[in-house]
């Protein structure tokens, strides 16, 4: 039994690690987003720098795709073993008096978020590593033109109605998931004292904000493009 709780305890620690390193790296991408709003000499050379950067490129990116890998296939294995241990110890489980409506649709939005994480890839990531590493082309610059390409791909993307709208609900189950995830990494790296209620407003901040900026981004380029 020890042995079964100790591993429960590790499995949940590691998810919160997972979900506190996403959360900041969150933060550093809807800051770079942030400038294609005001500036796009400076998009362009945020993203130049942070696609050609070799620390980034491969250091940093592997481990920020096995954070995401790990985190969804942590948090499915969790869901499946809580449903498992509810099935065996209560004949009915009353989810509803113990937790929220947004901590038992965790799995769901979880899941809607991983599918939009592929269409992100999809959209950005599999073009610039065909860009960069099969067509051999680190210059950043459009064919024939002067500056980076960045940002005329940012508003590109967005042309597209259903891909802004999928944008739009993608953020906004983020957000969902954001709302109970922010709070419960905390506790689960021991924060569940007198810094609760700062934590849990700084999550109820974070989960709106963030969030926010990326369909504030997604609206902005599609009507300006």
């Amino acid at each position: 039994m020890g042995g079964f709780i100790s591993s429960s305890i590790a499995r949940k620690v590691a998810m919160a690690l997972s979900a506190l390193f996403l959360i900041i790296f969150l933060i550093i991408h809807l800051a770079v987003n942030v400038t294609s709003l005001f500036s796009a000499d400076l998009f362009n050379d945020l993203s130049h720098f942070m696609g050609t950067n070799p620390l980034i490129q491969f250091a940093m990116q592997p481990i920020l795709i096995f954070g995401v890998v790990f985190h969804f296939v942590m948090g499915f294995i969790l869901e499946i073993r809580n449903k498992r241990a509810r099935n065996v110890k209560y004949a009915k489980f009353n989810g509803a008096a113990t937790s929220s409506w947004v901590s038992r649709t965790m799995i769901y939005s979880g899941a809607t978020i991983l599918a939009f994480i592929v269409l992100h890839f999809i959209d950005f990531w599999i073009p610039e590593i065909n860009t960069k590493y099969i067509l051999g082309d680190m210059s950043g610059v459009l064919p024939g033109e002067e500056g980076y390409r960045y940002f005329e791909e940012l508003q590109h993307k967005f042309v597209p109605v259903w891909r802004v709208a999928a944008y739009v609900v993608a953020f906004i189950f983020l957000g969902l998931h954001l709302a109970h995830g922010f709070q419960s990494a905390f506790q689960s790296m021991g924060f569940n004292n007198k810094y609760t209620k700062c934590v849990k407003n700084l999550g109820v901040i974070y989960s709106i904000v963030v969030p926010l900026g990326f369909i504030i981004i997604a609206l902005f380029h599609h009507f300006n493009h």
